[in-house]
């Protein structure tokens, strides 16, 4: 068993941890406050939606020297009514990554507290990391897909009082990033090599 004068952590160290460990506290609560207050704009009585729109040109931007030309894919469009299933999906392309962050911040506090006691390979460490990893990874994937099917479902919506609102805004569209999927896979080496040393510590102390 180690004893706290046996740590090989410096006290510069240790407190460089429970910093960490209380900033990535902070950081997930700060995460759960966005994410409830993200869900009372999805709810409200009026919302603004950033919708992808077709690619247009800009005219207050032609005829400035030095640009030859200007459009803009994107606006920001505020609706009275929109369906409950679309307020959900927006609620999902919100709330999954916010949930990703929670859950990186709850592994880095995790293995900061682990690191004050000398204990880095806990058992339930490795586990801890990979569910880290599934939340990173399935929370930026299927949020970004939840708000694609979000904005094609209040395109539907508007398309059935105007048909003509596909000419402005698309049926579906997904700008998709794939850097959440590959943080996902590099924590999940990060477990398995937690894993390894989980058992590299225990072979170790049963020679002790």
């Amino acid at each position: 068993m180690t004893r706290t004068g046996d740590s090989p952590m410096s006290p510069a160290d240790r407190i460089g941890a429970r910093a960490i460990a209380a900033g990535a506290a902070l950081i997930a609560a700060a995460s759960v406050f966005a994410l409830v207050r993200g869900a009372l704009d999805v709810f409200g009585a009026v919302i603004t939606v950033r919708m992808p729109v077709h690619a247009a040109a800009t005219p207050t931007l032609s005829g400035i020297d030095d640009i030859r030309s200007a459009d803009y894919i994107q606006a920001d469009v505020t609706f009275a009514t929109l369906p409950a299933a679309a307020r959900w999906m927006l609620l999902l392309e919100g709330s999954l990554p916010a949930l990703a962050i929670i859950g990186v911040c709850a592994v880095a506090w995790l293995l900061g507290v682990s690191l004050v006691r000398a204990r880095p390979f806990r058992r339930t460490m490795s586990t801890t990391i990979g569910l880290a990893a599934c939340l990173v990874a399935a929370g930026g994937l299927f949020g970004q897909l939840c708000g694609g099917i979000g904005r094609g479902m209040i395109v539907d919506h508007l398309a059935g009082t105007d048909p003509g609102v596909y000419d402005v805004f698309p049926a579906f569209a997904i700008d998709l990033n794939l850097a959440p999927l590959g943080w996902g896979f590099a924590l999940a080496l990060i477990a398995m090599a937690f894993e390894a040393g989980t058992r590299l510590q225990r072979d170790t102390e049963g020679l002790v």
